[in-house]
């Protein structure tokens, strides 16, 4: 480990699967960022939280489950994780991204999607001098 490199900052809620949750998701972490002294990128962070969770709700979050969103920070990096339960991991992978993807990739430094048992993470990082 770099000796330099901060200690990771980490916090996660579970949301069950509700359209408003959306909104939940998003307040959650605009309030986390400030807390941590990373609001530089706030609106772009809190744009894509929200296209993550819409995605979660409408294509991974099987009926009677929940969500959970992950926030991350360490050194420069912010770094976004929705974990849902439901399947969808191939489709993601093989099919050109949605409109949400599309903007989750404008604005993030980089995202992507890993397997998960059940289920899947999806993830988008924000790097920079107050990240």
């Amino acid at each position: 480990m770099n000796p330099h490199t901060q200690a990771a900052l980490l916090i996660e809620r579970l949301y069950l699967r509700n359209p408003r949750s959306v909104a939940a998701a998003r307040q959650f972490t605009r309030d986390t960022l400030r807390t941590w002294g990373r609001p530089e990128r706030d609106g772009d962070v809190s744009l894509c939280v929200s296209e993550l969770t819409t995605n979660a709700l409408r294509y991974g979050v099987p009926r009677g489950r929940g969500y959970l969103l992950r926030l991350l920070a360490f050194d420069e990096t912010v770094r976004i994780e929705v974990h849902d339960s439901g399947p969808g991991l191939s489709r993601m992978l093989e099919q050109p991204p949605g409109r949400g993807l599309t903007l989750v990739g404008a604005l993030a430094d980089a995202w992507g999607v890993l397997p998960r048992a059940p289920g899947k993470a999806v993830w988008c990082e924000f790097r920079g001098p107050g990240c």
